[in-house]
């Protein structure tokens, strides 16, 4: 079954909207920062009009930190004059 074949219905008001949505929700994921940038994010799949709880696989704590550290690596190369946010986690943010 095609997961897009909702489309297809939709009138071209429809379709411009849903399209703005959908950049909304990107720009939301793409403007994330700091520790937000290390959480999973529903919010963004749930932009996706078929409705699935994800399962999601948790490495082991030693490989998930050698993940994250790469990942951190992998923006010094990629962004290396990007501002650093010198602030530690709060339980209050993130998921």
């Amino acid at each position: 079954m095609d997961p897009d074949r909702d489309l297809e219905k939709l009138n071209r008001d429809q379709l411009v909207a849903e399209v703005k949505r959908l950049r909304a929700g990107i720009r939301a994921h793409r403007d994330s920062t700091g520790h937000d940038l290390c959480w999973h994010h529903p919010d963004l799949w749930g932009l996706l009009p078929e409705r699935i709880t994800p399962e999601v696989a948790v490495p082991p704590w030693p490989k998930f930190l050698r993940g994250c550290l790469r990942y951190r690596e992998a923006l010094e190369r990629e962004l290396p004059d990007a501002p650093k946010a010198d602030f530690e986690y709060d339980e209050g943010e993130g998921i």
